[in-house]
């Protein structure tokens, strides 16, 4: 039997703080055991990727504490800045960095350059990897995101209920939105932002301010983040998924909503495009903006409140795209392969 030592951050089971990353690396835990490993989890509270020295040495005394020889999958928000803690253990371990958003800089290069094998989340963040570091392009797998069957859910015919799930933050482009909603005041629709509001509660601040001040305050919901069945419902009442994130390597949220036959309107930007992808027949299911520009996601916005005819097309596309979506299993499958190279014979 094969055992895996899987070093995670200290909030993956926190229902306060859902995140891609969290889901991910839940998953794959739970698939691996599925398959008969042996996996051994270590949760490592603390600020990562800013640890403090207490941090510091709290995961050095877990991976001094493991066998030599252990295979050790470190969740890249732990791993990636704490290069001299993972040197110290690197010739007796096989470290395998899992990289679910490049943080980029001397302390990642260094970091991944221990790893026996690193695991991006997308090909772009794979790729991203490779411009970026002098890395060994056969040892840097690439896993991605799987997610689960669930029903179409029902349109409305005017397609008024608008999503946007994520944390609400700069990257994730919620002033974007706040000013593109503001642009199309004059139609109607309800936006839901579903999402923690306690990662930068100065922007949250800024972003009521402008809703208000637009006059959407009772048009746009900021009802914090939801999980499990409470989440699945949010997407089963949408029309459209709204992402107008600055940076993205992947957006799980696209594919939840692609699996319920949602479309989406998205910020070209990162792996998103790759995300949305295309049904069989070419077609796009969705929408993508430029990133950062609110005229370009109003324009589109309006575009999909107006027509009938485009919201019958990207409600197909989602729909063919949707049978297209691959499940956990060949994640898990795909971080087994690279689970296993890493791991001596």
């Amino acid at each position: 039997m094969t055992a895996v030592h899987v070093v995670l951050p200290g909030d993956i089971d926190d229902p306060a703080n859902p995140s891609g990353g969290n889901a991910y690396d839940r998953h794959v835990c739970d698939g691996l055991a599925a398959l008969g490993w042996t996996v051994r989890e270590h949760q490592v509270p603390g600020s990562w990727p800013d640890p403090g020295d207490r941090e510091r040495a709290a995961l050095g005394a877990l991976l001094g504490g493991l066998p030599d020889g252990a295979t050790a999958l470190l969740d890249g928000l732990v791993a990636s800045t704490v290069p001299e803690v993972l040197a110290a253990h690197a010739a007796r371990l096989r470290l395998v960095v899992l990289v679910h958003l490049p943080i980029e800089g001397e302390a990642e290069r260094r970091a991944l350059a221990t790893a026996t094998v690193v695991v991006a989340t997308s090909e772009w963040t794979r790729r991203r990897l490779l411009e970026r570091y002098p890395l060994d392009p056969d040892r840097v797998a690439v896993a991605p995101p799987g997610v689960e069957p669930a029903p179409v859910a029902p349109a409305t015919p005017g397609g008024t209920r608008l999503l946007c799930v994520a944390a609400v933050t700069a990257v994730k482009g919620h002033d974007v939105l706040a000013t593109a909603l503001a642009e199309v005041a004059d139609l109607g629709w309800t936006c839901d932002w579903v999402g923690p509001l306690d990662r930068d509660p100065a922007f949250v601040d800024r972003v009521r301010r402008r809703l208000t001040g637009a006059g959407l305050a009772d048009r746009v919901r900021l009802s914090g983040p939801r999980a499990g069945a409470a989440v699945a419902a949010a997407y089963a009442g949408a029309d459209l998924l709204v992402l107008p994130s600055r940076r993205e390597t992947y957006g799980m949220v696209v594919t939840e909503a692609l699996a319920r036959g949602v479309p989406v309107l998205a910020a070209d930007t990162g792996g998103l495009p790759a995300t949305l992808g295309r049904a069989p027949g070419g077609d796009r299911p969705g929408l993508l903006v430029p990133p950062e520009d609110a005229g370009a996601t109003a324009a589109a916005l309006r575009r999909w409140l107006t027509d009938p005819g485009l919201r019958g097309r990207l409600r197909r596309a989602a729909r063919q795209r949707r049978d297209t979506l691959t499940g956990w299993s060949v994640t898990v499958d795909r971080l087994a392969t690279a689970l296993k190279e890493a791991t001596p014979a």
